[in-house]
């Protein structure tokens, strides 16, 4: 348990201040997957290595559709359970509205 309240601590000392985004994936079976991270690039990486979710593995991801930045993981998983409710139509509309341009931070919508 103290190992664990520590890791917690570490863990909360490191991601002060850090936006957590919530993504959306364009991959290779027309299909998106939808998840959060501190850092969207190195997340992307980690899946296109095959180090990402098991449905990434199984169906490699192309490309970042869209990322939207949260001030907390709370408010990012709550956002995330919400996106993956909406239908395949409506999450491309979700992507258009947070696209993202290559290798930079999403682009707010306006």
């Amino acid at each position: 348990m103290v190992k664990r309240a520590a890791q917690n601590e570490a863990l909360a000392r490191r991601t002060a201040g850090a936006k957590w985004w919530l993504y959306l994936l364009a991959c290779r079976d027309g299909r998106t997957y939808a998840g959060i991270a501190l850092d969207v690039d190195a997340r992307f990486a980690a899946h296109l290595s095959g180090k990402g979710a098991r449905f990434t593995r199984a169906n490699p991801p192309l490309k970042v559709l869209g990322a939207q930045a949260f001030p907390t993981k709370s408010q990012a998983l709550r956002a995330e359970y919400a996106l993956k409710q909406l239908t395949p139509v409506q999450k491309l509309q979700w992507a258009r509205r947070w696209r993202r341009a290559p290798s930079s931070a999403p682009i707010a919508p306006g």
